[in-house]
């Protein structure tokens, strides 16, 4: 922005030599710059984003960091404690557990990855579908939603594994058939408020289509409250995952993932306290690290918190 300036003779202006002293300017930034300019001044958020960078990379090459064989059984290791050789020791098998651990947190991270793309996919889409159309089809599928979070989460996925079985595939569908509703209630408030903005009927008096109308002017409008959705919904996934195969209703062995480990550790931890401490802490640390950086991103994100 600019401002003329009509006189000079009752202050001095300094610092500014080469300009025109008469023009005061300030640069104008974007959303997203300034977003990431608040985001950069969290210093619990950057800090999240590190440790989180430092996870990703360990969950891509941590079980194979050490070359030993995570998943044959070693009577002549079983149960070493943690040392220069076996970081995290090994498990009542002589299996590695630094690797497993990195394994079972790529498995956790992984499930909770899909499920929140399919959650933000799916709640997407149907929000902003009864959000546009409006009228009875908004009411109709108004009501498929309020049907589906009426069921008890935890029975549907019960049901679920118990029909499909323990496996990666079952539980995805577990763990997303009514996860959606949730966002696509949210994308529904918000496109309501969208729709009848300046762009939106211009558009539509240009004669662009609906599926145009949502794909293209509405939901890209709408990045924000669907980094926060993600941001919040992944470490969530990560840790329902993990209490689900905790109790059994989960993936189960061979298959490994952060739940597994310390089902298993669970059953050992008064002799062998390592074998539960080391895939323990690193969930409390992914899903403390996901929370962290949610906040930030909320804070970031609201135009409301600029200082």
């Amino acid at each position: 922005m600019t401002m003329n300036i009509e006189t000079t003779k009752d202050f001095e202006i300094i610092g500014c030599e080469g300009t025109n002293k008469n023009v005061i300017s300030r640069p104008t930034i974007t959303y997203w710059q300034d977003a990431w300019r608040r985001l950069k001044m969290n210093k619990v958020a950057i800090t999240a984003v590190v440790v989180l960078i430092l996870l990703l990379i360990l969950v891509i090459i941590g079980p194979t960091m050490r070359n030993y064989d995570y998943i044959s059984i070693s009577a002549a290791n079983k149960n070493i404690p943690p040392g220069s050789k076996y970081w995290f020791g090994t498990d009542n098998l002589g299996r590695d557990l630094f690797s497993r651990t990195w394994l079972g947190a790529r498995v956790s991270m992984t499930v909770a990855i899909v499920c929140t793309a399919i959650q933000i996919i799916i709640g997407s889409i149907y929000g902003g579908t009864m959000a546009y159309l409006g009228g009875r089809t908004d009411e109709i599928m108004m009501r498929i939603i309020e049907f589906l979070t009426s069921m008890p989460s935890l029975l549907v996925t019960i049901l679920i594994m118990l029909v499909l079985g323990n496996n990666m595939f079952a539980l995805l569908i577990a763990m997303s058939v009514t996860s959606w509703c949730g966002t696509a209630r949210q994308m529904r408030g918000l496109i309501l408020q969208l729709k009848t903005s300046e762009y939106v009927l211009a558009a539509r008096a240009l004669g662009a289509s609906p599926k145009r109308i949502i794909t293209r002017h509405l939901i890209p409008n709408t990045l924000g409250i669907l980094i926060l959705i993600t941001a919040s919904s992944i470490p969530s996934y990560i840790f329902t995952e993990a209490g689900l195969s905790f109790l059994g209703m989960g993936l189960q062995p061979p298959d490994i993932s952060l739940g597994i480990l310390i089902s298993i550790g669970q059953q050992s931890m008064d002799f062998y306290p390592f074998h539960l401490f080391y895939p323990a802490l690193i969930l409390c640390i992914t899903v403390l690290a996901f929370n962290l950086l949610g906040d930030g991103l909320r804070d970031a994100l609201d135009p409301r918190m600029r200082q």
